[in-house]
């Protein structure tokens, strides 16, 4: 062990940076008199007194008997069995006391914590999500569901949630439920959770033949609770690699997940049918990867050459540019071939998106689907690069491509798609030009264009993107947090909001009986004015004038303290302002992620209509826009935004309902300077 490695080893166990600097000194020099110390270390003789009296009392460091005494070090073995020992008999005297103290707690407390109040809880890293789900398994009453990935499970087992299921199976009728997916490599890992899992654990695979794709990693309790995995599989949603999963019992999103979690359980396998399939190199009936890019490359343009009826493809942004080659120069068309695209639209495939759109029908989608082609409902073509990294016409592209022709397979993913294709819209020359109306192409500012649909933006004015870049917006961030004033703010002091915000139009389907509108959801620090808080502001398309703009008619924060002051920034709207709990009111950001959920009704301005508990997700994409604007409110309050924004796919979800809601029309501003001054 090095000395940088034993001087972090000695700091978690409790020991300063000053107490490390001078055990170690001792180690190395042996018993050392204080006035040796002094003149190497070079502290004064009352710290080197403090730290040495301190290090005593750890058991670092012991004295001699003579006189001037000397200091001695403790072997490291020592120090590390004593702390051992006391970390043991710590332990022994809270197990002692455990009952008494929740004895004494449950005097002290006002009430019994209410059960049926929907909460959101956001939990970092391998060992606090084991240790959830650990306490998830030990509260279950009825039934345990888990769906995670194999490498997931092999993480569990390390922490020992295997033989905590096992135990529970043992004392109780408990219904045990574990289900992933694994790929032939994954044989070794398969064999041994089997081993670790019981006979009364239903432990099953999802079936390649139906479910191809990569699923959701969640667990749930009860159908009560649910810990649903964010970040991806390969933890590269996060720079830090942590894994981040969502905790709440909002009935809705359970129910939600419940049912896909039932839908993938109703057509799995039996692992130990999955595990004789990998042996014997048995696959499905009609299914295989072929891992031969030439021959993937070759079979798979044989049969979309032969197509007679219908192609759906799903596509990256950039494949839609290679594609729109392809169906340029073949005669699907003239022969009556009915094409269909799924794709993210993007500035880069716009124009190439409505030329498309005159011979083929194209559905925004967000990024990130498998990339497949269905030929006239009888084969599929899964890929597992994509075409941001290759292009379609690479041989590397082929490479383990996925195909089936099991009529069963192809028709249930064709359903599925379908079903996401329904919910989507067809991206119109209007919607689209939405994005960039009213800014100067040499601007660069994007989807900012969208205040220009909203009342409280038409005095709105922009700094031009080439005077300002991304460094420019950390500079002012860092400048102004150190020059605000928090916490005892009123009406004529600047108000100043540090951190992530982001706007979308939303259009919910008919049966809704929604109208559209444009949210705003704010995340701000705790640098903030007003310190940490969580807000959004909904508006809808009203007559102003002569003309038609979004007008703010609802106004949602989770910090009541503020209340009468957002009254008087919003004098001159007619806008309702709901207070709502922290754990019914949730705003995370992750990078060029945002996500936003509410778990109670939101009424729409002082209508009747009412907003459902439902989810946002902005995902940033492209290269980072840097800016200022300002702009005025009826109240007096001029506004100021600096921002490093990022055009965004926005998803909106509405679990109860299974719905998911795309479209291209927003943005995401990752870094925020918010300042709003009295006049």
């Amino acid at each position: 062990m090095g000395r940088e490695a034993l001087e972090k080893a000695l700091q978690k166990l409790g020991v300063s940076k000053n107490e490390v600097e001078v055990y170690l000194f001792l180690v190395k020099r042996g018993a050392q008199k204080i006035s040796q110390m002094n003149k190497v270390l070079k502290k004064n003789k009352g710290q080197l007194y403090r730290i040495l009296k301190s290090l005593q009392s750890k058991g670092l460091v012991e004295t001699t008997m003579e006189y001037p005494t000397r200091y001695v070090s403790v072997p490291l073995e020592k120090v590390i069995d004593s702390f051992i020992q006391s970390k043991k008999e710590e332990f022994v005297r809270i197990e002692e006391t455990k009952d008494d103290l929740i004895s004494d707690w449950k005097k002290i407390s006002q009430s019994e914590v209410d059960s049926s109040i929907e909460k959101f809880s956001i939990i970092e890293g391998n060992k606090k999500i084991f240790q959830k789900i650990s306490q998830m398994i030990k509260d279950t009453n009825n039934e345990f569901s888990a769906g995670l990935t194999v490498s997931s499970l092999l993480k569990a087992e390390v922490f020992e949630i295997f033989e905590l299921l096992n135990e529970i199976q043992s004392k109780r009728n408990v219904h045990l439920r574990v289900l992933t997916q694994p790929s032939v490599n994954d044989l070794k890992a398969l064999k041994l959770l089997k081993a670790k899992s019981s006979n009364e654990i239903d432990f099953r695979c999802i079936n390649p033949i139906y479910h191809a794709t990569s699923f959701s990693r969640m667990v749930i309790k009860d159908k009560s609770e649910i810990v649903l995995f964010i970040s991806d599989k390969n933890n590269n949603f996060l720079k830090s690699g942590k894994e981040v999963c969502l905790c709440t019992n909002c009935k809705s999103i359970v129910e939600s997940f419940s049912r896909v979690f039932n839908d993938y359980w109703r057509d799995s396998i039996d692992i130990q049918v999955r595990i004789t399939e990998i042996e014997t190199g048995k696959t499905p009936s009609e299914t295989k990867v072929i891992t031969d890019p030439e021959t993937a490359k070759k079979t798979y343009y044989d049969i979309l050459n032969s197509a007679k009826e219908e192609v759906l493809f799903v596509t990256s942004s950039e494949g839609l540019i290679g594609l729109e080659k392809k169906l340029r120069t073949d005669n699907w068309v003239e022969n009556g071939v009915h094409i269909k695209i799924m794709t993210p639209i993007v500035t880069e495939n716009l124009q190439i998106a409505q030329k498309l759109m005159d011979y083929s029908e194209i559905r925004h989608i967000p990024v990130g689907y498998l990339e497949t082609t269905i030929i006239d409902n009888t084969h599929i073509f899964q890929f597992r690069y994509t075409t941001v990294d290759l292009q379609p016409e690479a041989t590397a592209y082929f490479k383990n491509t996925f195909y089936s022709n099991d009529v069963s397979f192809v028709t249930k993913n064709k359903d599925m798609l379908f079903d996401i294709w329904k919910k989507t819209r067809t991206p119109s020359a209007d919607s689209i030009r939405l994005i960039t109306r009213n800014i100067p192409s040499s601007s660069k500012i994007g989807h900012h264009s969208l205040f220009k649909k909203t009342t409280v933006s038409q005095n709105m004015k922009y700094q031009q993107f080439e005077t300002i870049n991304e460094k420019n917006v950390l500079e002012i961030l860092e400048k102004e947090k150190k020059e605000t004033k928090k916490g005892d703010v009123n009406w004529d002091d600047p108000w100043k909001y540090f951190g992530s915000r982001a706007f979308a139009v939303i259009h919910p389907p008919k049966d809704f009986r929604l109208p559209d509108m444009v949210i705003g959801v704010f995340h701000h620090d705790r640098d903030s004015s007003f310190g940490e808080e969580n807000r959004m502001v909904i508006d809808l398309l009203q007559k102003n004038g002569d003309r038609f703009y979004y007008v703010p008619v609802t106004y949602v924060q989770d910090n009541p303290n503020w209340l009468d002051a957002r009254k008087q920034v919003w004098g001159g709207f007619s806008v309702n302002i709901i207070t709502l709990r922290k754990d019914e009111f949730e705003i995370r950001v992750k990078g060029n992620t945002l996500f936003a959920g509410w778990t109670k009704p939101i009424t729409l301005g002082f209508s009747r209509k009412k907003l459902p508990p439902s989810c946002l997700l902005f995902e940033g994409y492209g290269d980072v826009k840097s800016g200022m604007l300002t702009n005025k409110l009826p109240s007096g309050r001029a506004q100021q935004f600096w921002f490093n924004s990022f055009d965004a796919f926005v998803s909106y979800f509405h679990p109860q309902s299974k719905y998911v809601g795309t479209g291209t029309e927003g943005f995401i501003e990752r870094d925020s300077v918010f300042i709003s001054n009295p006049n």
